[in-house]
């Protein structure tokens, strides 16, 4: 595939938007759906790998695969509405298009959700490419050719470094800047604010002899 001169990727939920009301409410419809206590506050909390990961503290083993699909289910009537742009996303992604490049969005959220989600923002990436985590990022990542890839988690730097990209990373989630830090990311922003900013002076450096 060949790819632009520049492909940014993002991560989505808390580096490009706040989607905690939304998944406070699809697990507490997830609880009354299946009757089983979920502390939808505590969740919130530690956004970032996909629903299993989480839902493994709340049901037994055999029961994950199938809770997962009927979270998945719930977050088009629940989850979408309540996300919300976080501060500087829409123009992160737009400052990537204005240097002749194309912004993906990789994220663990299931794919059909994040089109949703993303439509429903009207964030405007060139591609959303979903169910990955982590170092299985780096399948998109490589893909699509990416040079730099955002997000707010230590996975999403290990995902980063595993397709050969720059890691840069946001503290908007729940991991905060020294621990992203610790975990390899190659820069540190306060939030996708900072990020137009950066990216022309990062190309600046670039074509610098």
């Amino acid at each position: 595939m060949t790819s632009p001169v520049l492909t940014v990727g993002f991560d989505l939920d808390m580096t490009l938007i706040d989607s905690r009301p939304g998944i406070r409410a699809t697990y507490l419809a997830l609880a009354e759906r299946t009757g089983t206590y979920i502390d939808a506050d505590l969740v919130v909390t530690r956004l970032g790998p996909p629903p299993e990961t989480e839902l493994a503290h709340w049901y037994p083993a055999e029961q994950v695969a199938a809770v997962a699909d009927v979270y998945r289910s719930l977050y088009p009537e629940h989850g979408v509405t309540g996300a919300t742009a976080l501060p500087g996303a829409r123009e992160a992604i737009a400052a990537v298009q204005a240097a002749g490049g194309r912004a993906i969005v990789v994220t663990a959220k299931h794919q059909p959700n994040a089109k949703l989600q993303v439509e429903y923002l009207r964030l405007g990436p060139d591609a959303v490419i979903g169910d990955l985590w982590a170092e299985r990022k780096a399948v998109a990542l490589r893909e699509h050719g990416a040079r730099v890839y955002v997000g707010d988690h230590v996975g999403d730097v290990r995902g980063a470094h595993a397709a050969g990209a720059l890691s840069v990373a946001v503290p908007t989630g729940p991991i905060g800047a020294e621990e992203l830090r610790a975990a390899g990311a190659d820069v540190v922003l306060t939030d996708l604010t900072e990020f137009p900013a950066w990216l022309s002076a990062h190309l600046g450096d670039q074509d610098r002899p």
